[in-house]
């Protein structure tokens, strides 16, 4: 769904393929938030959150917004992103810049109900971040992006910080997966 925007008709295929415990989280199309920038989307937007709640109905977790690295903080865009949103949802904001790591984004975002999805990715802070009842959580593989495996010990002191925190929901996913780390981890 990132690369291509996804159709009902695929939902509905997934939806009917898996168990009724199961559940998907989806990630927002680069369209919206690389190319376009959550600039005049308001259609892609109703688009997408229609066809995701029509094709995955009761298996939709959460929507992933994943933004473009060369994206900086500024509050107006902070503003932009949060009004673009439908808060129906439980969306889920991946940030790429470590300018976005501050007290004002929590705050807006924990406000609105969106999670601020916490990262392990070169360069950029690894902290599980909690502004809510569910926490989600992408290990991009450090220092090579993409490829490296993690030790067991950090990823040890990870889950014990998750089991230890009063989260009710807990979405960790692996993006290693250039090669079998992500299998391994």
């Amino acid at each position: 769904s990132f690369y291509k925007f996804p159709t009902i008709k695929s939902f509905q295929k997934w939806y009917e393929i898996r168990p009724n415990n199961f559940r998907f989280n989806v990630k927002a199309p680069r369209l919206i938030t690389h190319y376009k920038r959550f600039s005049g989307c308001e259609n892609y937007l109703d688009d997408f959150y229609g066809i995701c709640r029509q094709g995955l109905k009761d298996k939709l977790g959460c929507i992933l917004f994943q933004l473009h690295p060369q994206i900086k903080y500024s509050d107006e865009f902070l503003q932009i992103i949060v009004c673009s949103l439908d808060l129906s949802f439980e969306n889920v904001i991946e940030f790429r810049d470590a300018s976005w790591w501050n007290e004002s984004v929590s705050k807006t975002l924990k406000k609105h109900g969106i999670i601020f999805s916490g990262i392990s990715y070169p360069k950029l802070p690894d902290a599980l971040i909690i502004n809510g009842q569910n926490l989600y959580y992408r290990f991009h593989g450090v220092p090579v992006l993409y490829k490296s495996a993690y030790a067991k010990e950090f990823l040890q002191e990870k889950l014990s910080e998750i089991t230890n925190s009063k989260i009710k929901e807990a979405w960790i996913y692996f993006n290693n997966t250039w090669g079998t780390a992500a299998i391994t981890n």
